[in-house]
């Protein structure tokens, strides 16, 4: 019997996922006999959760085909909500919708929580006896879903374009700061990364060879804002000018942080900026140079510039949503479609398969060993570990008008069979 398909995505957007979106349309649409109607969940569980699900079956072919650059997650929407396992009434009406609608596979793209999610729903559908097969996608520009060992997953979608961004963004502040370092000698910006280093340490690959006075605080630096500052005035008195880039998660005490709906510390809602409190700092304690410390906060742009997409990223998001429909079909319920980089000094990589289980239950760290011995900077072997995830060329993106084309799906949705119903967590 031919079962629908409903893919979601949750969490914070990425340059490419909507590429993984694309992969996992295309594969589908290539097994007729297998794969009925595809659905989207409208904004992520929160859509499938109030029976909003989008037919992309009925979206024209040039639409999908500019999934492909078009970046964050307007196409069928994003969410922050969590099925935490207390919520029964959200995982019966899950499994509600499913029936409805004659869903038989289920994509879930995104990072640690959605894959939790994709996991509690493959463990219900297998205790219920419910012929439903539930795939993780993996997505996250902070490159922490799976284990610090790399066996789970080398690297998530997302991350090597975000990498590329700060490559080039570190790049062009260099610049600005060789002209205006009389004035503002020390440049403080604020890089994404909540608990984990990987997104400020690319800011290294701006200065492999380490000539520009560029100073990276991971979270994981485990070092005081008094230690920065006699860290910044060394080198002011080597260079007369200096670069942070600090990670949102680097311990300056109290911030009035916000919380989102996972629970985590929601940076850009917080009443004070950790790179704010940085600049204030240095600036009460007083700096070795004429001039101020200044400083930025890099915000969604991060993730949602498709003009700095990785092009290897592109391909690989696409790829692990066509190897996340041919693990569905081939392989079952309770799986996430992976990537695994294969061993030698040519970069290459392969798509397997782990249990979700395993993803739901893993955290990943930043390597030890990939944290500079004075504790800001970080290695070559990091820099070897991420260079080929960026890239070597500029992406295509259309224009039309001076304005970026981006996909526009039709808002054609499937018919409600069920009553209204209100998610628990509200």
């Amino acid at each position: 019997m031919i079962k629908n398909v409903l893919v979601a995505q949750s969490g914070g957007p990425s340059p490419v996922i909507n590429n993984s979106l694309r992969g996992l349309i295309d594969t589908c649409k290539m097994f007729p006999d297998k794969f009925g109607k595809i659905y989207g969940g409208w904004h992520g569980i929160e859509g499938v959760l109030k029976e909003e699900l989008i037919d992309l079956s009925a979206q024209a072919e040039e639409e999908i085909a500019l999934l492909r650059i078009t970046p964050a997650a307007g196409s069928i929407g994003t969410c922050r909500y969590k099925l935490k396992d207390k919520q029964q009434k959200d995982f019966e009406r899950v499994i509600e919708i499913f029936k409805a609608h004659n869903i038989g596979y289920f994509f879930y793209i995104g990072g640690n929580d959605s894959q939790h999610t994709a996991y509690k729903v493959s463990q219900i559908a297998n205790e219920k006896g419910i012929d439903l097969v539930a795939t993780g996608v993996p997505k996250t520009i902070d490159n922490d879903v799976g284990d610090s060992e790399f066996k789970l997953i080398d690297h998530t979608p997302g991350y090597g374009s975000v990498a590329r961004y700060w490559s080039h963004l570190v790049q062009n502040a260099n610049e600005e700061n060789m002209g205006s370092s009389p004035a503002d000698p020390v440049l403080v910006i604020q890089a994404m990364g909540r608990k984990i280093g990987y997104i400020p340490a690319a800011a290294r690959l701006a200065d492999p060879k380490r000539e520009m006075p560029l100073q990276i605080y991971l979270t994981e630096s485990k070092i005081t804002l008094e230690e920065l500052a006699d860290n910044v005035n060394d080198q002011l008195t080597k260079d007369g000018r200096c670069i942070v880039v600090i990670s949102e998660g680097f311990d300056v005490g109290k911030i009035g942080e916000v919380k989102d709906a996972f629970g985590h510390t929601s940076f850009g809602s917080s009443k004070v900026s950790v790179y704010q409190a940085v600049v204030n700092y240095l600036n009460e304690k007083g700096i070795k140079a004429k001039g101020a410390a200044r400083g930025q906060v890099m915000g969604t742009d991060q993730r949602d510039t498709m003009i700095y997409a990785s092009t290897v990223d592109l391909d690989e998001a696409y790829k692990v949503g066509q190897k996340a429909v041919e693990v569905a079909l081939y392989d079952g319920n309770g799986w996430m479609a992976t990537i695994l980089r294969t061993p030698g000094i040519i970069y290459n990589v392969t798509y397997d398969k782990v249990p979700l289980e395993k993803v739901a239950l893993s955290e990943r760290f930043f390597p030890e060993k990939w944290i500079a011995k004075n504790r800001i900077d970080v290695t070559d072997d990091f820099l070897n570990y991420v260079r080929p995830l960026i890239g070597e060329d500029w992406v295509s993106v259309p224009i039309i008008n001076g304005r970026q084309r981006f996909a526009r799906f039709k808002q054609v949705f499937a018919e409600k069979k069920l009553p209204n119903y209100t998610p628990e967590a509200y």
